[in-house]
């Protein structure tokens, strides 16, 4: 009996097959948490289990449960591959021990703690580096990070909990994630877990409450772990919307842009564009449409003016191509889901009142699913 008449064997068991022939790197999944405590390691644990369930060889190549009976218990469940002694200045430190895992080649490996800084002797300096070898070799890699270790989010992370953020991960590796999971509960639960004892030990309980655990450290550091899963599944719909060729109108998160010229009140039209971005926490682009009329000294200064203010206030700045503003425009915003746009328009009269909203009627027509604000100014 040939394979395709098996009755044991159905369509989806061919394709996850044929996924697995023609995929050499492994899958990189990261479980995100705010704090500790919230439960991204048991998160991660479990989905070993289940995949153990599916029949995928798992194992663990290092984990922290931090004496946490619930942990443990779960952990206890899959293989562990031993970790290396390293002796470092005459102390021996426990690591993960890379070639061991890479020797024994399981389909998924369970790596906690992202962040981790190895000892000296280690192959790899940061563990997040071994992480890469590990997929690099065709191993599937589940992990863990808190928020605070995101190396872009240290800074105000440390000015708002005035703890020092020691060990940190680049941006660069959660981008290059295939799927970031938020494990998630509210201040209040993970205050309630804490005051039992269950993450901590509780002589120590009362001082993390009013210490990194305040309630109002607690609320901030969620809103920046829920914005940089939404950063992420926005990017993953990036990828599926050009995949598919799917229509603009396919995002999740704000995108805000703003067309400006060389006259200085496009300083304007970007500080609003910064302040709408800031207040939907949405991407901010400035646009310019390069023509002969910015060439003259004068011009050219000040569009670089205006264009380093966007910059400073955060904007990615995009010098478009095209033959007129609408067209170009409608083009970036189609090509990058953008939501919202936002134009100027002074007091015109006559003929250029005409050829100015003609031009807008352009844009909207080309770019229906992007909304439009439009800013009237006075002539400088």
């Amino acid at each position: 009996m040939s394979a395709a008449a098996d009755p044991k064997r159905n369509p989806e068991d061919f394709l996850r097959k044929a996924e697995a022939a023609e995929r050499t790197r492994g899958r990189f999944k990261i479980f995100l948490g705010y704090a500790p405590g919230v439960g991204k390691t048991f998160s991660m644990l479990s989905e070993g289990i289940r995949r153990k369930g599916r029949g995928e060889d798992v194992v663990i190549g290092v984990v922290e449960t931090h004496g946490r009976a619930g942990t443990t218990s779960v952990a206890d469940q899959l293989e562990r591959v031993p970790l290396r002694q390293i002796d470092y200045k005459g102390t021996l430190f426990a690591e993960m021990d890379l070639d061991a895992i890479l020797a024994r080649h399981p389909q998924v490996a369970i790596v906690d703690e992202l962040a981790h800084t190895n000892i000296l002797g280690s192959r790899f300096g940061k563990r997040y580096e071994d992480v890469f070898a590990l997929l690099e070799a065709g191993i599937d890699v589940l992990t863990t990070v808190n928020i605070q270790h995101v190396e872009s989010l240290t800074p105000r992370v440390q000015s708002l909990t005035g703890i020092t953020v020691r060990e940190t991960v680049p941006d660069w590796v959660l981008d290059r994630a295939d799927e970031i999971v938020m494990s998630d509960l509210t201040p209040e639960a993970l205050a309630q877990r804490m005051r039992r004892g269950d993450i901590y030990p509780v002589e120590r309980v009362e001082r993390a409450l009013t210490n990194f655990f305040r309630r109002g450290n607690l609320i901030a550091l969620r809103e920046m772990a829920l914005q940089r899963v939404t950063r992420a599944v926005d990017r993953t719909l990036d990828d599926y919307v050009k995949l598919k060729q799917l229509g603009a109108h396919w995002t999740v998160a704000e995108r805000i842009a703003v067309c400006v010229s060389a006259s200085p009140t496009a300083r304007d039209l970007i500080a609003r564009g910064a302040l709408i971005a800031q207040g939907l926490h949405a991407e901010l682009f400035v646009l310019h449409l390069d023509t002969d009329s910015d060439k003259p000294p004068d011009a050219a200064r000040t569009l670089e003016d205006n264009l380093e203010f966007a910059v400073n206030l955060g904007a990615t700045v995009v010098h478009l191509k095209g033959s007129t503003v609408a067209e170009a425009t409608a083009d970036f915003a189609r090509d990058q889901r953008i939501t919202q746009i936002i134009f100027g328009r002074s007091a015109l009269a006559g003929l250029k009142k005409y050829l100015y909203f003609r031009e807008i009627a352009r844009f909207v027509s080309a770019a229906p699913h992007v909304d439009l604000h439009i800013v009237t100014q006075e002539t400088p």
